[in-house]
């Protein structure tokens, strides 16, 4: 198995919220909120790619409802749902169906509605980090007989360059500390936990499979712990 315990710690000299305005979808009305973070001294996920001295992330929050009510009995509130979703344009766009990224969005954004309210964290990191270019390089390596990982690492990238550090920073910056997660993967509970904030409750993102999909959700189960039957 690829996946290694959780420990990088945070690498931003700042977060700042850039956007805020009214976003109505078809699963009910959010709010959007657009937020960039600086990262100093970036750790390259490609050691033949040089990481620049500074790099620029984004992050967008779908925020429904107020995540700071209280129950209803007058107790504390409960810790709002949230998802943090990576970006995927040949999924969450296009539709593949090499992946479970489209079905695992509108499941987040269906739940967060069924709740009514949430937030769904939405972090431009295609390709698990490499970028969209160098994932459709991995898609013609799949083709081949490679697998979802064994594709990035032939490519000289990391299995997953991903640090969920952002979505970390931008839930602080909305007042939580403690969540209920919808995720199948550890090392989204490990990167909340490690900053402290609290995932009290996993919920489950798994979808039923595609005959197209079989292959890359059986990777993620056996090398990268993801927690899909």
């Amino acid at each position: 198995m690829y996946r290694e315990p959780y420990n990088r710690p945070m690498a931003f000299e700042s977060v700042r919220k850039v956007a805020d305005a009214d976003f109505p979808t078809r699963w009910g009305h959010f709010r959007i909120l657009g937020f960039e973070g600086v990262v100093a001294n970036p750790e390259p996920c490609n050691d033949q790619v040089p990481a620049p001295a500074r790099r620029i992330e984004s992050a967008i929050a779908l925020v429904m409802g107020d995540v700071h009510a209280p129950a209803a009995d007058g107790e504390p509130a409960e810790a709002p749902i949230v998802r943090i979703h990576s970006q995927c344009l040949t999924g969450d766009v296009f539709h593949s169906l090499r992946c479970d990224c489209r079905r695992q969005l509108e499941l987040a954004l269906a739940t967060i509605a069924d709740a009514g309210s949430g937030i769904l964290l939405y972090e431009n990191q295609e390709g698990r980090g490499i970028g969209l270019m160098a994932k459709l390089q991995a898609y013609e390596l799949q083709d081949q007989g490679f697998d979802t990982i064994e594709a990035n690492l032939e490519l000289g990238y990391k299995a997953d360059c991903r640090a969920f550090e952002l979505p970390s920073a931008v839930l602080k910056m909305l007042g939580l500390s403690a969540v209920r997660l919808i995720t199948n993967n550890p090392e989204k509970v490990e990167a909340l936990e490690l900053v402290g904030i609290q995932v009290v409750e996993r919920i489950s993102a798994e979808v039923p499979a595609e005959a197209n999909s079989a292959r890359y959700l059986q990777t993620k189960r056996e090398k990268m712990g993801h927690l899909v039957s």
